[in-house]
């Protein structure tokens, strides 16, 4: 049974119940519409909630007009169809069209107009829409101790695949399947949508780092995509490949580690130094592995700096260790 199910159940009951005890009659519209109104986060809790309720005032001037002009009959709801659903959408609240057409539906059935239907349907939607605000407004559960295990994860798969890289590079004939990219580009998705609903539960002093974070690793899965890609075409062993490979054993530590070291970046900024050093390749064959492994370096700079630029609009624990 999911949260938003629960929440559901809770509005539904306080509106219906509310609305009995207020007289109002068709309290169990009252329900109907709280079902309606519940939503997932709290910013779409109020967005939705007054969508919802100003079309349904649009709807019940355009139905009363309709229904005084042309009476109750079939035809009369196919009018008003074709002439309050535009407008509804026109004006931005295409979200409450549902909303609008059970309160419409509602009048309709009761075949009367009267200043005390229109605030009939006023006040159950006040009730059950209210009712669904109160209960959204009133808890969401906190999504940070799913958020740090999914940076785990992601973090983890991270450390898996450099582990992989160093390997590769040592051992060209290694062998790898490849998994943990496709687990850490699903991870990172799972991330990125729970970060944004969290986000969107914050109404007071929200906090982006979550969000920064995630989007800050599949833009490095992006970067590791092309890495991987350089390395295979190291299809021998050699000694620039070796000295890559220490790079790539101490990145796979730090990015799961609690504290940023930034042992890697200074490594890979001495290894740049060294390749101007070196003497140039004496066949085509070194030519390229050596191009590929320097090429793949430069990837890596790339890699590390995605996590500097994002560190600077991001802050908090999302950021404590990222590398």
């Amino acid at each position: 049974m999911g949260f938003r199910i629960i929440k559901t159940a809770v509005a539904t009951l306080l509106a219906i119940i509310i609305a009995d005890w207020a007289g109002v009659e068709g309290h169990l519209s009252a329900g109907l519409l709280a079902i309606l109104g519940v939503d997932v986060t709290r910013k779409r809790s109020i967005m939705t909630v007054s969508s919802r309720f100003f079309a349904s005032l649009l709807g019940l001037a355009v139905a009363f007009a309709i229904f005084y002009l042309l009476g109750f009959h079939i035809w009369s709801l196919i009018m008003y169809i074709l002439i309050a659903f535009p407008l509804i959408s026109k004006a931005n609240f295409k979200e409450g069209i549902v909303t609008s057409s059970v309160v419409v539906f509602r009048v309709f059935g009761g075949e009367e107009l009267s200043w005390h239907v229109l605030f009939t349907q006023i006040e159950l939607l006040v009730i059950g829409l209210g009712a669904a605000m109160l209960v959204n407004m009133a808890y969401m559960p906190k999504a940070e101790d799913k958020l740090q295990q999914i940076r785990s994860r992601v973090d983890g798969m991270f450390s898996v695949i450099f582990s992989h890289f160093a390997l590769s590079l040592r051992d060209p004939y290694h062998v790898w399947d490849g998994k943990e990219m496709i687990e850490a580009e699903r991870a990172v998705q799972e991330g990125l949508s729970l970060a944004n609903r969290a986000l969107e539960n914050q109404l007071i002093s929200p906090s982006e780092s979550w969000s920064i974070y995630f989007f800050m690793r599949k833009e490095q899965l992006v970067r590791i995509e092309s890495m991987l890609e350089l390395i295979s075409l190291v299809y021998q062993r050699m000694p620039q490949g070796e000295i890559t490979a220490i790079l790539f054993d101490t990145l796979s530590r730090d990015v799961s580690s609690y504290e940023y070291m930034g042992e890697t970046e200074r490594m890979l900024a001495e290894l740049e130094q060294e390749f101007k050093r070196m003497e140039l390749p004496s066949t085509r064959e070194e030519f390229e592995l050596r191009s590929a492994i320097l090429q793949l370096c430069r990837e890596l700079a790339h890699y590390l700096e995605i996590a500097k630029k994002d560190k600077a609009r991001g802050s908090g624990t999302a950021f404590a260790s990222s590398q």
